[in-house]
């Protein structure tokens, strides 16, 4: 992990006291709200339905066991006792007193944490594979360009105040599980035809109100200029993005509306006058911010192991929780595990201080002291010895951590909603466990396989229902929360976006409205057909005979 030097220890400790005057000054009525407002989401602060809404930072989703523990402690003594994993690989504390947040912000300084640019119009958390550096099908670690991007952006003068907020996604992996095409830059390392690694690089992508995949900007540029390159992206965007409007704020609509090639002529123009300047990479800086991303001390471990093959023989609910939670590791003798946050009962990402206290010592034990958080909103345990497995399953199973459901059906990606957001329409935490409810049996999930399910309680689709497989969103009706359903949506490296079905459905109703599109992919999909490709096949008229259809 990227290691605090005496520069940013000194940022953090200075704009811990900064913030701390504003709010003691707000508090004493010397600040008013319109002053207040740009100052408290500058520190990711939001008021929300019920209370104020902290959102910490967690660059790239890595987060060390240390780290983890103070968010366990935060969660206790500033909050109700838990937090909530985003798809942003953040966490959120819905309940902090106004008075305490200086002091949380103070917590989070010593281990080499903040809330800086988790809000506001500037460049958000940049994020990428949970697995970068642990999977077999990495064309090389995107961390390093993760946090190069993070020192660039943090801070940048000239992009503090952007038409909208912004987001960058990196994707090292041959399968993107960053949802990168639909971020406003995407950045994915390739190969060029002489072996060399570089970045394809596209821009105008985001959910939202207007739902788009991002448009290629270059197919290929050296590493020498990734910043320079995104500098021109961000530089002909806040000059020419729209300020008078924040539904046509994003970038997504500069592009649409300049159309691509001519948004990709002026950021190539703008290029050309800055790419051999001061924000162009060395080897020696890109080799510099690599030292922090070194492969931990693995052992030498043999590829087949004894003692799992024998648990997995005679324990069918590890065999079943195996089979969908550990994935391959580049390394002989190693395995990543994924930690499900989704057990029915449990608002999909939370995690409790107990869970997290836990986890920690977990991560202590069996992935050397080191964590990741999830576009899914899931822990992640990188580089676990495959003798351990069974033994860190037994471990999580006492804190009802096993949930054997990953990329399952009940496997729901949801925002808060409006059991906390002030945006939101409707809720979104009670709709995902109805549907956890509906389809509780292991081996009915297992015989419907893969399938991406995604809630928004409005249409800022912090639950990116736009790319699940399945999406739904919360809209008002006159007043009433109601539900509106698409589907064919993905996230992956065929990104769409989905397609509405038609009228809301009131909330009653989706566990049955869920239970009837399955029944349709059932009966049309052919042998080991995903969800997804049989959607692309049939289309979306069947679903919608037999969703709408009138009962006799």
């Amino acid at each position: 992990m990227y290691q605090y030097d005496q520069y940013d220890h000194q940022m953090l400790t200075d704009r811990v006291a900064q913030f701390r005057d504003q709010t003691a000054r707000y508090v004493e009525g010397k600040l008013s709200d319109p002053e207040f407002l740009p100052l408290r989401l500058q520190n990711g602060l939001y008021i929300q339905r019920l209370a104020p809404m902290l959102r910490v930072a967690i660059p790239y989703g890595m987060i060390s066991s240390r780290q983890m523990r103070k968010l366990a402690f935060i969660a206790d003594h500033f909050d109700k006792g838990y937090g909530h994993l985003t798809t942003r690989q953040n966490i959120q504390f819905n309940w902090p007193i106004l008075e305490d947040v200086p002091e949380i912000l103070a917590h989070l300084a010593e281990v080499e944490m903040h809330a800086i640019q988790t809000s506001g119009n500037c460049i958000r958390n940049t994020t990428t594979d949970q697995f970068a550096g642990s999977t077999v099908d990495e064309i090389e670690d995107s961390r390093p360009y993760c946090e190069i991007i993070r020192q660039w952006s943090t801070f940048h003068p000239e992009f503090a105040y952007l038409p909208r907020k912004f987001k960058i996604a990196v994707c090292g992996t041959k399968d993107d599980q960053a949802a990168t095409q639909v971020h406003d830059i995407g950045v994915f390392i390739v190969r060029n035809e002489q072996g060399e690694t570089g970045f394809r690089v596209l821009a105008g992508g985001g959910l939202g109100r207007t739902p788009i995949i991002g448009q290629e900007m270059t197919p290929f540029i050296e590493k020498q200029h990734l910043l320079t390159f995104l500098e021109a992206i961000l530089r002909v965007y806040n000059r020419e993005g729209r300020r008078d409007n924040k539904y046509k704020a994003r970038i997504k609509i500069l592009v649409k509306e300049t159309g691509a090639e001519l948004f990709r002529q002026k950021v190539i123009a703008e290029w050309e006058k800055i790419k051999d300047g001061p924000m162009t990479l060395t080897d020696a800086e890109i080799q510099r911010c690599k030292k922090y991303f070194t492969a931990p001390d693995y052992k030498e471990l043999e590829t087949d192991c004894s003692e799992l093959q024998d648990a997995l023989s005679r324990d069918v609910l590890f065999n079943n929780w195996y089979g969908q939670n550990v994935d391959a590791h580049k390394q002989a003798g190693y395995a990543i595990v994924t930690i499900c946050l989704k057990e029915t009962g449990v608002a999909p990402g939370d995690v409790s201080s107990q869970q997290m206290q836990f986890v920690a010592d977990l991560a202590d034990r069996y992935s050397f002291g080191e964590m990741r958080i999830s576009h899914q909103q899931n822990i992640i345990f990188a580089d676990v010895e495959k003798s351990d497995l069974y033994s860190l399953f037994k471990a999580l199973n006492t804190q009802s951590l096993a949930t054997s459901n990953l990329n399952m059906l009940t496997d729901i990606i949801c925002c808060p909603g409006g059991d906390f957001c002030a945006l939101a329409n409707a809720k979104s935490i009670p709709i995902a466990e109805s549907i956890q409810r509906r389809f509780s049996d292991f081996k009915e999930l297992k015989e419907i396989g893969k399938l991406a399910l995604n809630i928004s309680g409005c249409m800022n689709a912090c639950g990116h229902h736009h790319v699940g497989n399945i999406g739904i969103l919360g809209v008002d009706k006159k007043g009433e929360e109601y539900y509106q359903v698409s589907l064919g949506g993905s996230a992956e490296n065929r990104t769409s976006i989905g397609k509405i079905m038609g009228p809301a459905f009131a909330q009653e109703e989706i566990p049955d409205v869920i239970a009837k599109i399955i029944d349709v992919y059932k009966v049309n999909r052919s042998t080991d057909e995903s969800f997804l490709d049989t959607f692309d096949r049939i289309g979306l008229q069947p679903f919608k005979d037999m969703v709408y259809a009138k009962a006799d």
